[in-house]
């Protein structure tokens, strides 16, 4: 297991609530869990309580790669918190902070060994950075 833990945030300019509802909803999901143009998000699962499981496939347009990305919650606090375990054993917490019109959304979890960090960091800020662009726009 990697003690290396990598932190990403965003701030937007959508009121809590919309932000979650945007976050979590599989509808929702679909239309930006991808980190670039040339990737998508045909389907999402969302079981939103402590034991529900998360479930995205994530693949290329053409075809070319794809994997479905899972955890099971350890928390749910609405408007607040989810934590989870993937299935190959690390945590990730996202917080969501509200402040005034404006929400933080701030994703912290546990580096693979397969890439580096920075490469793990910059895939997971920019699936963030395209949730902000959708929940902004809609």
């Amino acid at each position: 297991m990697s003690a290396t833990r990598i932190t990403v945030s965003a701030t937007i300019n959508a009121p809590l609530e919309k932000v979650w509802e945007r976050y979590t909803a599989p509808d929702h999901i679909t239309k930006w869990n991808f980190a670039s143009a040339d990737w998508q998000c045909p389907w999402a699962k969302n079981d939103l309580k402590v034991g529900g499981k998360y479930a995205a496939r994530m693949e290329a347009k053409d075809g070319s790669f794809g994997f479905e990305f899972e955890g099971i919650y350890d928390v749910v606090k609405v408007n607040e918190e989810l934590s989870y375990t993937m299935a190959d054993g690390r945590k990730a917490t996202n917080l969501f902070k509200a402040n005034g019109a404006q929400t933080l959304v701030e994703t912290t979890f546990d580096a693979e060994s397969e890439n580096s960090a920075e490469m793990q960091k910059g895939g997971w800020q920019a699936i963030l950075d395209n949730f902000k662009k959708y929940a902004e726009a809609s």
